[in-house]
């Protein structure tokens, strides 16, 4: 047993049933056994190089810095530091410790920034849901503004199936959500009209459709399978633009799209996403007889309830999206 770990356990020994949370008057915040001012101790010494150095950067004597390790070592019965050449050196624990320790840290330094938030007004966390349809590329920018003038703020986000952002809306474990409202805005919703999605009716260009050579009628359609967006949770519920009895249900915009180029069916996809497939010939657009699919295109919404009103965050991102896509 090595002279460190001899004196780890006469540290520990002298100690005895000392528990550093009997004293919170010292301002000594403390995870069980362990004080973060432990792990900052650590984490300086192993940035710094040295003992002395790290009480040079903590503005501490290297006595005081000794002592820490010493401590943290005794009581976690570990040697962190191997003290047999000149100066002391990690052990092979003490460096995955160290890289625990940052973590630590880290998630203590959010934890005081998420406190620090709520005391002056700030929700403790924003919840988005986002609807398959919505484009991604206005979104992320929006969300890299927001973390940039909310670092600390947590976000928590997912894409939902369609009339899954709704749900989690009325569930009250989102509050906002990017999403379609069909077929008209629910009452107890606050919707907000960011922009209109095109949808194209298309076809793979090996598929029998491609070649009709006029409007599709309804019977048309009807004989051929069509590729629709589907509620996962309730599939049996309404349902907008389906126009035949042979359907294959998606929840993701991808997997459809690549059912679509391999001529399974057919579908109305958003123009932004299929445009270039068009110009290059792998897919065919559709014209469809009293397509009941509005010309304008669709409105995706930011919408919350109305009986919650969004914090300073939600409300920033809110504009943010409103200004940054808003229809006229």
């Amino acid at each position: 047993m090595s002279v460190a770990f001899d004196r780890c356990r006469q540290l520990s020994h002298s100690l005895g049933a000392i528990n550093f949370r009997s004293f919170p008057s010292a301002g000594v915040i403390v995870l069980g056994n362990l004080s973060l001012d432990q792990l900052r101790v650590l984490v300086a010494i192993a940035d710094t190089g040295s003992f002395s150095a790290a009480g040079r950067d903590l503005r501490r004597v290297q006595s005081a810095i000794s002592q820490s390790v010493a401590t943290l070592e005794a009581i976690q019965g570990v040697a962190l530091f191997d003290r047999s050449g000149h100066k002391p050196q990690l052990t092979a624990v003490g460096r995955v410790l160290v890289d625990q320790a940052r973590m630590v840290l880290a998630s203590a330094a959010r934890f005081e920034s998420v406190a620090a938030g709520t005391r002056n007004g700030l929700e403790p966390e924003l919840a988005l849901a986002i609807d398959p349809l919505v484009p991604t590329a206005p979104l992320i920018d929006s969300l890299s503004a927001l973390s940039d003038t909310f670092p600390h703020l947590p976000v928590t986000f997912s894409t939902e199936g369609l009339g899954g952002s709704l749900r989690r809306l009325r569930s009250g474990s989102t509050a906002l959500a990017i999403c379609l409202l069909l077929p008209d805005i629910p009452d107890d919703i606050a919707a907000y009209p960011l922009l209109r999605i095109a949808m194209q009716p298309v076809v793979g260009s090996e598929h029998p459709l491609a070649s009709l050579g006029r409007p599709a009628t309804r019977g048309d359609l009807e004989s051929h399978v069509q590729l629709v967006l589907s509620d996962p949770v309730d599939p049996g519920g309404p349902a907008y633009g389906v126009a035949g009895a042979r359907l294959w249900r998606f929840v993701d915009l991808g997997r459809r799209l690549d059912f679509l180029l391999a001529g399974f069916g057919w579908c109305r996809m958003p123009g932004h996403l299929v445009s270039a497939h068009v110009a290059q010939g792998r897919l065919v657009g559709l014209d469809i007889e009293n397509d009941p699919t509005p010309r304008e295109g669709l409105t995706i919404y930011a919408a919350h309830r109305r009986d919650r009103a969004l914090g300073p965050a939600g409300r920033w991102l809110l504009d943010r999206l409103r200004q940054r896509l808003s229809s006229p």
